[in-house]
């Protein structure tokens, strides 16, 4: 049955998208080229064709921007655009045969219907298209549940798929809210538990799980369709209008467990993929504005994904802050992680920009000031940005550390005094002094790559099952397998495996920045050496609940490691000043200071062929704080040892085995030196550091 016609009047440019008016929906979209926009209403999310259709001609135009306001509908209302206008260079561009997803959607209908293909080419789609639904645009409610806001010095972010968590034989999920964010809230208790501070989820913003190989799924959500709106996949209730609310459901339930959320944001690129791709969303309003094309039309790629986002341009910078402020106040989140984010700061022609002005609104933003930023320093076009990144309070992914950890531990050579700027708090990399805090996520894995149970049991990636013939994922992972590829029943190799572990997290920890861990690496979560598991919902790409004896020593170890390091978190403080030996004035005698050692005391060997090296914290009235031995060698080494007036006691000796080798209580350490296994890790402190039990 079809509703009576509603009053339409002229309405205005702004709020973006659909807002709710006193008498009906204000809708407004950006559209610079365009000769005409149609509006269209539909009865339902499935239908097949418009209700009605409201043209819009110059009188609903200010600017780059066409608006109107719709009297009688409200909360629920599904509709879509289709935009007339000139054949762009390269003859695409305006394509009024596809029915559009207004950009600033916040809630997605159609998705029974939906046909990636059908978005191709010049046949009409609506009858397979996706729909805006109009939804609130409340603000989330932080009296009930307050931001957590850690300080980075204390944080320690957990990186998972929210999909893919909850998902797996043993997962103590009730099947229906498995792999969704209610299924999450569950298991936030354990999570807590471990010990970290922040949860960083894979997109949660609606992506296309249609766009991936024949025959597969996109798993990780890499493919936005949406920056505004969650993917419907993660949602328990079938009603659109419910996902906004299960997001502040998991929120609030994560505030309450002391955790912050930071979101994998994918800004970059989008699921529109280059020139012949399908026309979703932003290609059919303005397709030379969103993205980056050169004089024949032709699609810039920098992403991988087929095309780049121009978000040096004002209106798509204008679109970006209005997502991140639709996630951070509207829905309560804490940060946000920028894929491929130094994409970002390119201008036009790629050209890099020494102050990209998305940056440096969003750092101007009052509703932004207290998130947490975090960045890829890199992307697909070769740049790479660690320590000159061009903002001011956005973290970079360290990848320096992660691949200078991985090859010290390998056995690598020239290996020792990069381990030791690593340590110091990356000084080669920031101009000779440590990364200033909340500068720097030092992480040894990350969804992208190997597992750490993968690191140390593959010498090579095994893609096959991804259906690209073993030709994606990257081939330079620094791994090692020990002696057999893949799973060994050989004690000695699955011994040396778990020690390896053990000092890759240790150095992880102990070393300054702000520690990132992969979902499942505490459980020696293995994706069978597929580096690469962006389009498999399977147990490849989910977490593993049916942990064996070892697995479970691991968690505890992680556990007390966790602990351990919020005890020690003063003296791994990269902003304390510490020298690199005793002070010269006297003004400086209050300060501490790192010392190197090799095998002797005092005497590091920075050779090429070393792999062994020790440092220790000085106090000038205290005296030796902790000293911690290092040994990738193939043999045990025997290190001399500060003496300790105080008396030493060993908390981590990754040499012993499952819970000796970080003992709840550490014992005092009552020698002038100490035998580091080979590949092995020691770690003592002055005992008043540790007098307590290292407990999580």
């Amino acid at each position: 049955m079809t509703r009576p016609l509603s009053a339409i009047r002229i309405g205005q440019p702004s709020p973006l998208g659909a807002s709710l008016t006193p008498g009906g929906v204000n809708f407004s979209v950006a559209a610079p080229l365009a000769s005409r926009v149609e509006l269209l209403l539909f009865a339902d999310a499935a239908a097949s064709e418009p209700e009605r259709v409201i043209e819009l001609d110059g009188r609903y135009r200010s600017g780059d921007h066409w608006h109107v306001e719709v009297e009688g509908v409200g909360l629920g209302c599904c509709y879509g655009y289709r935009v007339f206008g000139p054949l762009q260079v390269g003859s695409h561009g305006f394509n009024p045969s596809k029915v559009l997803l207004d950009p600033c959607a916040r809630a997605i209908g159609g998705w029974e219907v939906y046909d990636r293909g059908a978005a191709v080419g010049g046949i009409p789609n609506t009858s397979s298209c996706l729909k805006g639904v109009v939804t609130e645009r409340d603000r989330f409610d932080f009296s009930a549940a307050p931001r957590p806001r850690h300080r980075w010095q204390n944080s320690v972010i957990y990186e998972l798929h929210v999909g893919g968590f909850t998902c797996g034989s043993g997962c103590p999920v009730a099947p229906e809210q498995q792999g969704t964010l209610r299924g999450l809230i569950a298991v936030l208790p354990q999570l807590r538990e471990l010990g970290i501070t922040a949860i960083e989820l894979l997109p949660v913003m609606a992506f296309d799980p249609q766009d991936a190989p024949a025959g597969r799924y996109n798993h990780w959500g890499y493919s936005p369709v949406s920056w505004m709106a969650p993917h419907p996949g993660y949602i328990v209730d079938s009603d659109p209008l419910a996902a906004r609310r299960e997001v502040r459901e998991l929120v609030t339930a994560c505030h309450r467990q002391g955790l912050e959320v930071i979101l994998d944001v994918v800004y970059n690129h989008t699921s529109e993929g280059n020139q012949n791709g399908p026309t979703l969303s932003w290609r059919g309003f303005a397709d030379s504005l969103y993205y980056h094309q050169n004089a024949r039309g032709d699609y810039l790629d920098v992403s991988g994904c087929g095309n780049s986002i121009a978000a040096n341009r004002p209106l798509v910078r204008r679109l970006i802050l209005e997502s991140l402020r639709c996630w951070a106040v509207e829905l309560g989140i804490d940060g946000f992680r920028f894929d491929l984010g130094i994409a970002l700061s390119r201008g036009e022609e790629l050209a890099p920009l020494e102050q990209p002005p998305l940056f440096e609104e969003m750092e101007a933003d009052p509703d932004l000031a207290d998130l947490k930023m975090i960045s890829e320093p890199w992307d697909c076009g070769g740049l790479y940005r660690l320590a000159d990144f061009p903002a001011r309070r956005v973290a970079s992914w360290n990848g320096r550390f992660r691949d200078d950890l991985r090859r010290f531990w390998k056995g690598d050579e020239k290996m020792v005094w990069s381990l030791s700027q690593r340590l110091a708090g990356n000084p080669d990399l920031y101009g000779g002094h440590p990364a200033p805090v909340g500068r720097t996520i030092t992480l040894l894995t990350a969804h992208d790559g190997f597992t750490l149970a993968d690191l140390v049991s593959y010498d090579r990636k095994h893609n096959l099952a991804n259906g690209e013939n073993d030709r994606d994922g990257d081939n330079h992972n620094n791994s090692w397998n020990h002696g057999v590829e893949g799973p060994s029943s050989d004690p000695r190799i699955e011994n040396l495996r778990n020690r390896q572990i053990r000092n890759l997290l240790s150095t992880l920890l102990l070393a300054p920045g702000v520690p990132m861990l992969l979902m499942g690496d505490e459980l020696r979560r293995s994706q069978g050496g597929n580096n690469n598991t962006w389009c498999q919902n399977n147990p490849l790409g989910w977490m593993h609940w049916q942990p064996d004896s070892d697995d479970l020593a691991l968690r505890r170890f992680v556990q007390r490691l966790l602990a351990l390091r919020r005890r020690l978190a003063p003296l791994l403080n990269p902003e304390v000043p510490f020298g690199d030996g005793p002070p010269l004035r006297a003004a400086d005698g209050s300060l501490p200071w790192r010392e190197w050692h090799g095998v002797e005391l005092r005497k590091p060997d920075w050779a090429s062929w070393s792999h062994c090296l020790a440092w220790s914290l000085q106090d000038p009235s205290r005296g030796p704080l902790l000293w911690c031995g290092l040994n990738a060698f193939h043999q045990p080494m025997q290190f001399e040892l500060p003496a300790c007036a105080s008396g030493w006691r060993q908390v981590i000796n990754t040499g012993l085995g499952a819970d000796q080798d970080l003992p709840e209580q550490p014992p005092a350490f009552n020698s002038s030196s100490a035998m580091l296994e080979s590949r092995s890790l020691v770690l003592l402190v002055a005992s008043p550091l540790v007098a307590t039990p290292v407990v999580g």
